[in-house]
């Protein structure tokens, strides 16, 4: 048996994300046995000292620093992982590509379509080098087994669809401002949280054709940090669109920072001639599908919505927790980094790469677009 390589990864930034993507690094020998690859937390780099120290002490990393090009120059440093605020993304990423890293970054890729066009060009100018992004809900056991039946067929022609992405941590007029809430760092909720179902419904039925949308600000000044002053926001609370996808079928997606009562509230319906399927990431453990060719009769016959237990089955090498267990967010992420590592020890682009983030951000684009014309507007190629 063949020892798996080892690969020293650099995390910039620590805040939630960092923290999720660590835990799953760590986690990767202990759920895949045999794992694809040793993984080492070699460097940390955040923006102060104080909470790079922490970062070293709370994930074991090997060093901490508060310079980017740190994690860049180390030659035991094989893998660069950016969690950081969007409009730092494209620079992150190009210099790590550059420096031969492999690279996987949190979602939105960056902030337009022409930086996205730019990390593109320098991915397709490294092809040796392996990248991926943070779309964890593709790595869902039920969005897994939803992909798979749509591939082989069992919705026959799709005829229309919805999706949303709802949380409400945005609701208190008192929240003060974020960067998430700035034109310049965020993007607003359809980067924030549209990005990841624009994903999962391009990842289920392929590429989106064109898009009509429209989006909203709800709150229009928020306080500062200090309270000292009232600031705008600058970016949308609330988005809604209708997409036509290039293999058929008419959809509605919706993601809204607003939306009173939901916790992390993925959904998505797909109606088709032969079947349709029905998610909710709060009820995670299980795919409803229906199949209009199960036989009716009398007092309904065998049709109607049946519940998948897709729970925990991920394919081997999956060994923890048992495939029957109720599956939970952070192990979507998990999968997600086993995915990736997997990618780079056989030289390969994974489930998810940058070329994916980049048509996300195509769909992102023409619905800012859209919003502005009233109109529906193709989505661009990348």
């Amino acid at each position: 048996m063949s020892t798996p390589p080892t690969f020293g990864v650099g995390i910039v930034g620590f805040g939630f994300i960092g923290k999720v993507h660590a835990h799953a690094y760590h986690s990767i020998p202990l759920f895949y046995d045999p794992p694809p690859a040793k993984v080492k937390l070699v460097g940390v780099c955040t923006s102060r000292e104080e909470t790079a120290r922490k970062a070293q002490e709370q994930a074991d990393f090997q060093f901490a620093t508060t310079r980017f090009e740190d994690l860049l120059e180390r030659d035991d440093i094989h893998i660069i992982n950016i969690c950081t605020p969007n409009h730092l993304h494209k620079g992150q990423v190009i210099a790590a590509l550059e420096a031969g890293k492999h690279v996987y970054c949190d979602k939105p890729l960056t902030t337009s379509l022409a930086e996205a066009r730019e990390i593109v060009a320098c991915a397709r100018a490294h092809p040796e080098l392996t990248h991926g992004m943070a779309h964890q809900c593709r790595f869902i056991p039920a969005t897994m087994r939803a992909r798979q039946l749509a591939r082989e067929g069992f919705l026959g022609r799709v005829y229309h669809f919805r999706a949303t992405y709802y949380h409400a941590g945005y609701t208190d007029p008192n929240r003060p401002m974020v960067w998430r809430m700035t034109k310049e760092a965020g993007g607003g909720a359809l980067s924030d949280l549209g990005s990841h179902v624009i994903d999962l419904m391009r990842y289920i039925l392929g590429d989106y054709d064109s898009v009509r949308g429209t989006k909203e600000v709800f709150i229009k000044e928020r306080p500062s940090l200090d309270r000292s002053q009232m600031l705008p926001v600058e970016v949308d609370d609330y988005v809604c669109l209708q997409a036509r996808m290039k293999q058929g079928g008419i959809g509605f997606i919706e993601a809204s920072r607003y939306a009173t009562g939901s916790q992390d509230g993925v959904t998505f319906e797909i109606y088709g001639q032969d079947g349709a399927m029905r998610f909710n990431m709060m009820d995670a453990n299980w795919l409803y599908a229906y199949d209009a060719r199960d036989p009716g009769g009398a007092l309904g016959g065998m049709r109607g919505f049946r519940q998948i237990e897709c729970v925990q089955q991920y394919p081997a090498p999956n060994a923890l927790p048992s495939p029957r267990l109720p599956v939970g967010w952070i192990r979507f992420h998990i999968h997600s980094m086993y995915d990736f590592v997997a990618a780079v020890a056989e030289g390969r682009l994974g489930t998810v790469s940058l070329y994916d983030a980049a048509a996300t951000q195509a769909v992102d684009e023409a619905v800012h677009k859209s919003d502005r014309s009233g109109e529906w507007e193709k989505v661009e190629e990348v």
